[in-house]
Order: structure tokens, then C-alpha cells, then sequence
């Protein structure tokens, strides 16, 4: 199935249809008497002359495969950081655990519209930082402090380390809120429009 799909598309080749002229052209010199007995051979030779000279095939990048894919690939490394944040929910501050639900939930609407990020390869870029980098290194950085110095139980700390993960947490959300404003953009001027459009039309009719 497969070496007949080859097939298939090379017939549709560049490679093929210049071949192919080529090819004709020999067999056009043999019809004016050109070539004698010898005309397979110099239509053979003529075609694959052609073929052989003919530019190489365009390679198309699917980037709406590729985004796609990236897109599940971030979704399961979210899914993965999730269970681990939830193995150490005793641990964490519970504003830190609701800003993490908020983010969350952002993330995953965000990873859904493939469509989106199909056409904004730096919104992909902004996304895959904040699920491997941003979200893990300041959770594991909170996790690997003594639980008595993180929540600042001990000690005259002016900040401690659960506020300093709340501020971070406080950032990427920020962050990740003006980037789903700024992908979301066309369709949230188009409500706006629509209802531009249905208060005229309610006056004009009243």
C-alpha cells in the first residue's frame, strides 16, 4: 500500500512531468527521423535526463500537525506537574493551590485552541516556558525547603518562601492571562461587533 501511494504522488512529481516532456521531445526526434532504430533508448535517456534535472519537491511543513502535537505533548507534562503539585497539597500554601487551579484552567483552554497556536509559534513558546520552566522550577524550589522555613514559622523572615511562590504564582498568571487576551482577541471583537450590531438593529426597528 504504501510503495503504491509513492507511486501515486510521483506521478504528480515535478520530477515525473519534466520526465516526461523530455521524454516526448525524444520521441519527437525519432518521428522527424532523427533517431534511428536506436529511440528507446534516447527516450529512455532523455527522460531521465529530465527527471534527474528537475528541482526537488517542496517539502510542506504541516504546521497544524505540529502545533497539535505539541499542544498534547504540553497538555500531559501540565497533567503530570498537577499530580505531582497535588502529591504535596499538605505542603503547599492554600493561596498557592487556588492560583495553580486558576493557571491551570487558563492552560488548558489555551492547549485546546490548536487553532490558535497553530498561527503564533511565540504563544507556543510562551506556554510550553510556563508549564516545563516557570510552574516546576518554582514549586520544586518551594518543596526542597524545610517546611518550617518555607511557611516562615521560625524565624523573623520578612518574606517567606510560601509568599514568595504566591507572588511568582501571582506573575505567570498575569502573564498567561494578557496572552489568552491577546489570542482571544479577534473572536472577543467579535461579540463586541455582534452586539454593536443587535443594539442598531434593535433601535433602527424600534
Amino acid at each position: 500500500m504504501a510503495t503504491s501511494d509513492r507511486f501515486v504522488r510521483y506521478l504528480g512529481s515535478t520530477k515525473n512531468l519534466i520526465g516526461s516532456v523530455c521524454g516526448l521531445a525524444g520521441l519527437g526526434l525519432y518521428l522527424a527521423g532523427a533517431v534511428g532504430s536506436y529511440w528507446p533508448f534516447v527516450v529512455a535517456g532523455l527522460y531521465a535526463a529530465g527527471a534527474l534535472a528537475a528541482p526537488p519537491e517542496k517539502v510542506t511543513l504541516t504546521v497544524a500537525d505540529d502545533a497539535a502535537a505539541e499542544a498534547e505533548r504540553l497538555r500531559a507534562d501540565l497533567d503530570r506537574l498537577t499530580e505531582r503539585v497535588a502529591a504535596h497539597a499538605g505542603r503547599m500554601p492554600p493561596a498557592a493551590m487556588v492560583r495553580f487551579r486558576e493557571i491551570r484552567e487558563v492552560l488548558t483552554d489555551l492547549l485546546a485552541r490548536r487553532d490558535l497556536l497553530a498561527a503564533d509559534p511565540d504563544a507556543r513558546y510562551e506556554l510550553a516556558r510556563a508549564v516545563r520552566t516557570d510552574l516546576p522550577e518554582g514549586f520544586e524550589t518551594y518543596l526542597n525547603l524545610p517546611g518550617w522555613f518555607a511557611s516562615g514559622r521560625r524565624g523573623a523572615v520578612r518574606r517567606t518562601a510560601a509568599d514568595e511562590l504566591c507572588a511568582q504564582l501571582d506573575l505567570i498568571a498575569d502573564h498567561l492571562t494578557g496572552l489568552a487576551g491577546r489570542l482571544l482577541e479577534d473572536e472577543a471583537r467579535r461579540m463586541r461587533d455582534q452586539t454593536r450590531y443587535l443594539r442598531d438593529r434593535s433601535q433602527s426597528e424600534g
